[in-house]
């Protein structure tokens, strides 16, 4: 379960693993996109970066967070286990990411993972960024790790996926070299902020890409945008609303004049341009995309033309369907973290060696261990039959 950087909804799956001779088989029984209320998105919105807050906010969002999410797993628990389900995997809502020098020193979601185990009587896992962050990695992109295993390990050239959440972020796999995974930039983030700025909350994002498609792209704009140091900073790296948010935009609009539409056709050309550019330097032949921007047309278009030559597609193809991408991705980290095995790819995430992640609040039950040596190295999707 997550609710990501745009939080707009929970993302949760319902999820039977098996592991077997190195192979994942994962059979999503399904998937739920539950919006979140218009009370919750206001206190995450009050929450993030540049706002100033109290703990008591924090308190609250936190058992809120956790509450909302339990009321999902029981329901899903009760449809599809008898509601007696294993294991819940719970992300949380990411409320901050502390950076610093190119290096992750801190990573926060909210979401108290007792309210899931209480409700649901679940083994619940939470808390899955900062293992990995303590053991000097990023703490994302944690996507790498259902990535790598749907890519295939050594590719004859090289293939990534691509999120385009809030957030754009790829994996690489190549024929000679270890995976790669990162933050590239803002994908949805600046233009989720600017169509809510200029709507004053009516809207969201854009919807479509109507606004995107009747404006036109402010060159001298572009240009100060995609000066931005972090583009220029090795990988692994990663990023988040701390610093692209509403008060960096606004910063560089001033003294500036750009129409409503024509800022949102601007920042939809800064995602493709940031990604196209990352494309070309990966050497990437095909791309396989995930996330929200994929049901933006313009954004779309704008990266097939920028990126020429390179074959994109949905994750879809691989299995997953790429709404329930990221949902799938904590359901099979829970599924690792209680039987020991690690859940996070060192080359992708910068840390000095994969680790076991997460918190881990006992259930009725106890989650039988595996060794080590069971870490598997595929992942494949079976098909539920209908009733």
């Amino acid at each position: 379960m997550i609710s990501g950087t745009s939080y707009d909804a929970i993302e949760a799956v319902a999820v039977r693993f098996s592991l077997e001779d190195y192979t994942v088989t994962a059979t999503v029984l399904e998937h739920v996109s539950a919006p979140l209320s218009e009370e919750l998105r206001s206190r995450i919105e009050r929450i993030l970066p540049p706002q100033s807050i109290t703990i008591e906010d924090v308190c609250q969002l936190d058992t809120m967070i956790g509450q909302s999410f339990a009321e999902i797993a029981a329901s899903l628990s009760a449809r599809h286990f008898n509601g007696e389900v294993d294991v819940v995997c719970s992300h949380g809502q990411t409320v901050f990411h502390w950076v610093h020098d190119g290096r992750a020193l801190g990573t926060l979601q909210v979401g108290q993972g007792a309210w899931i185990a209480e409700r649901t009587g679940a083994t619940v896992v939470y808390d899955v960024r900062s293992r990995d962050v303590a053991a000097g990695g990023h703490g994302a992109p944690l996507a790498s790790l259902v990535d790598v295993l749907l890519l295939g390990a050594r590719p004859v050239h090289a293939r990534a996926a691509l999120n385009l959440g809030g957030i754009s972020n790829m994996t690489v796999v190549g024929p000679n070299e270890e995976p790669i995974a990162y933050d590239i930039g803002p994908a949805n983030a600046l233009m989720d902020a600017a169509v809510t700025w200029l709507s004053e909350g009516a809207e969201h994002f854009d919807r479509d890409g109507e606004r995107a498609r009747r404006g036109v792209v402010d060159q001298p704009l572009l240009d100060a945008l995609l000066a931005e140091p972090y583009y220029e900073e090795p990988a692994p790296k990663s990023t988040g609303k701390e610093l692209f948010h509403l008060d960096y935009l606004r910063r560089h609009l001033e003294g500036r004049v750009v129409g409503p539409d024509d800022l949102v056709a601007t920042l939809c050309a800064l995602t493709a341009t940031t990604v196209a550019a990352q494309l070309r330097l990966r050497g990437v032949r095909e791309v396989y995309a995930s996330g929200g921007g994929t049901r933006n047309p313009v954004l779309m278009n704008m990266l097939a033309q920028m990126a020429s030559g390179v074959r994109i597609g949905l994750i879809n193809e691989l299995g997953v369907d790429e709404s329930a991408k990221e949902a799938v991705l904590f359901a099979l980290i829970g599924f690792l973290t209680v039987q020991g095995l690690p859940g996070s790819i060192a080359s992708c995430t910068g840390a000095r060696d994969s680790r076991v992640l997460g918190a881990i609040l006992p259930g009725r039950r106890v989650v039988t261990q595996r060794p080590l040596t069971d870490a598997p190295t595929s992942l494949v999707f079976a098909r539920v039959e209908a009733p």
